[in-house]
């Protein structure tokens, strides 16, 4: 009878270990009973190595400048809300990839400056392409007009939600949104609709500059940048080759 008796509190003791032991893979029965031993300090001797100094003691030791350490660079605080989209005080601290299809619009839209000789300082996108504004348009209130086959040549800058705008070089306090016939959001400057040119390739291209005398790349303020000067004659003398008007 001691025996049956016994058996089943054996058991019991070991389903405990194994519970234990799948909870911890790394423990072993032995650690679990035996506490290992502390581990004794070695002596301190006069062949120990003295720690090394820091990087600037050792600069000051060489007559060098340490370099001041680097301060993390603070992350942009949301400026502005327009319903779900957010614009933020500053350039994103992470890198925003832009999409490559002006057409698709994105989630995120990041907007930057640029200068030209010519026209004087314009808005990008995250990407360097042209961003321009549309006299037929309007911003008090807001209004886009080009649809249709205009918008085929000049896209709408879209954005997606939730919208995340990050401004650099643009007061965020201007931005926005509006809402475009066929129910996309296009991003505003001071109230402006801005556009993309279908002709414009890569960043810095300007093709869209003075199209009708109504398509002006658009400032940091909203506002037209300056047309274009004058196109150099040509060597046949017969003058540079014109844009031909697009859109609308």
């Amino acid at each position: 009878m001691k025996r049956i008796a016994i058996a089943p509190a054996a058991l019991a003791v070991a389903g405990l270990l194994s519970l234990a032991a799948c909870a911890h893979p790394a423990t072993t029965r032995a650690a679990e009973f035996v506490a290992a031993p502390a581990a004794t300090p070695s002596p301190v001797t006069s062949f120990d190595v003295p720690p090394e100094p820091p990087t600037q003691e050792l600069a000051a030791q060489a007559g060098e400048t340490p370099d001041p350490p680097s301060s993390p660079v603070p992350e942009p605080t949301v400026a502005k809300t327009q319903k779900w989209v957010k614009i933020y005080s500053g350039a994103s601290a992470k890198d925003v990839t832009p999409p490559e299809n002006i057409r698709s619009g994105s989630k995120t839209v990041e907007l930057n400056t640029r200068e030209n000789d010519d026209i004087g300082t314009y808005v990008t996108d995250g990407a360097g392409r042209t961003l321009y504004r549309f006299d037929e348009d309007d911003n008090t209130p807001p209004k886009a007009t080009c649809n249709g086959d205009c918008a085929k040549t000049w896209p709408p800058l879209l954005i997606r939600s939730p919208g995340k705008i990050f401004p650099n070089g643009i007061n965020p306090k201007i931005l926005g949104y509006v809402e475009r016939a066929d129910g996309h959001c296009q991003v505003t400057i001071n109230g402006w609709p801005v556009y993309y040119f279908a002709k414009d390739k890569k960043a810095g291209d300007i093709l869209g500059q003075g199209v009708k005398g109504t398509w002006f790349a658009v400032t940091p303020e909203g506002g037209k940048t300056k047309a274009l000067p004058p196109a150099a004659p040509s060597q046949d003398g017969t003058g540079g080759a014109d844009v031909p008007p697009e859109g609308n």
